[in-house]
C-alpha cells in the first residue's frame, strides 16, 4: 500500500496524488422489476407487515421509503425483538422527511380495523416464515389491497439461512394449517426446529439453552420460522392466493423477492412461467438446492 502511495507521489505530487480518482463502492443491488412498479410507490399509500425493513430502505434492494407517498405498518405486539417499544397512532416513521404512517397493534392474519381495499400495495420482508398460519395471514394481506395493488413479498431462502438443514414445507401442509384455522401458539415444528436449527448462522440466538428457551416463548417473541422456503414453494403460494405474478428476483445470501398484483374475480391468472420452471425457465436460481430441484 505505501509503496503505491509513494509511487503516485513521486510520479504525479502532492497536487495529483490529492486529485487521484477515489475507490467508490459499488452500487447497492436493485430489483431488476423496480422500474415497472415504481409509479405505484410514489403515487400510493402502503402498509407494511413487520417493519420497519432494511429491504425497502435506500440501499436496499426495493428502495421504496425514500419515495413512497405514506406506509403504514402493522406489528403484532407493542415490543418486539427487533423493534423495541412501538406504539399505535402515527408513529410508524419510514422517512424522517415525510409525515409518519400509522401503527397499528394488530395480528399479521386478523388487519383489526383495516377496511377492504384500502392500500395500494403491502410490503412484507422476512415476515412470512415467522406466521404460523401463512395462506390465513396472506388472505387478510390481499383483502385490504385495492384491485390491481400490488403485494411485495420476501421469504428466505432455506439455503442461506440457519433453516437449511429443516425440510422444505408442502403447500399442502400450508393448506392444512389454513383449514385447522393453526393459530401462533402452534409448536407443530418446535422439536425440528430446536434438532436442526444452525445457530452458527443465528448468532443472536446464543447457546442452545439461551435459544431453547427463546423458542420456547415463540407465542410472546415470534422468533421462529415455522416454515421453511424454497423458490418453488414462495411461487405456489402466491399463486395458491390467486394473484397474478409479475416478478421472482432471487438475491444472495437468502433473498426470494415476489411482485404479484391483485385481479379482478373475474379475472384469471396465469403463472405459468413461474410456476413450469422446469419446462420454461423464467429465471436462473443461485440457490444449489433450486437447482437440483428444478433440474
Amino acid at each position: 500500500m505505501l509503496t503505491r502511495i509513494y509511487a503516485k507521489l513521486k510520479s504525479r505530487g502532492i497536487s495529483g496524488l490529492l486529485k487521484a480518482p477515489q475507490r467508490r463502492p459499488p452500487p447497492p443491488q436493485r430489483l431488476e422489476y423496480y422500474p415497472q412498479c415504481k409509479s405505484v410507490f410514489e403515487s400510493g399509500i402502503g402498509l407494511e407487515i413487520g417493519g420497519p425493513s432494511g429491504m425497502f430502505k435506500p440501499h436496499g434492494f426495493i428502495p421504496v421509503y425514500p419515495i413512497a407517498a405514506r406506509i403504514d405498518n402493522c406489528n403484532f405486539n407493542h415490543q418486539t425483538v427487533w423493534e423495541g417499544d412501538i406504539r399505535a397512532g402515527d408513529t410508524f416513521i419510514f422517512n424522517v422527511e415525510k409525515a409518519p404512517g400509522r401503527q397499528y397493534i394488530c395480528e399479521a392474519s386478523h388487519l383489526e380495523g383495516i377496511a377492504d381495499s384500502s392500500y395500494a400495495y403491502v410490503l412484507s420482508a422476512h415476515c412470512l416464515e415467522h406466521l404460523a398460519n401463512p395462506l390465513k395471514c396472506l388472505a387478510e394481506w390481499v383483502r385490504v389491497l385495492k384491485h390491481d395493488g400490488l403485494l411485495v413479498l420476501v421469504v428466505p431462502h432455506k439455503d442461506g439461512a440457519f433453516d437449511h438443514r429443516r425440510p422444505i414445507t408442502t403447500l399442502e401442509h400450508l393448506v392444512q394449517d389454513l383449514e385447522n384455522q393453526t393459530d401462533e401458539g402452534d409448536t407443530t415444528h418446535l422439536d425440528e426446529i430446536l434438532r436442526l436449527h444452525d445457530l452458527r448462522k443465528d448468532p443472536g440466538a446464543g447457546d442452545f439453552e439461551s435459544f431453547r428457551q427463546r423458542s420456547e416463548r415463540n407465542v410472546e417473541n415470534r422468533c421462529l420460522h415455522h416454515h421453511v422456503f424454497d423458490t418453488r414453494l414462495a411461487v405456489e403460494v402466491v399463486n395458491y392466493m390467486k394473484l397474478q405474478i409479475l416478478a421472482v428476483e432471487l438475491f444472495q445470501p437468502y433473498h426470494i423477492i415476489i411482485i404479484a398484483k391483485k385481479v379482478g374475480q373475474d379475472q384469471p391468472v396465469n403463472n405459468e412461467i413461474f410456476r413450469g420452471i422446469d419446462k420454461a425457465p423464467c429465471w436462473s436460481s443461485p440457490f444449489p438446492s433450486d437447482r437440483v430441484h428444478y433440474h
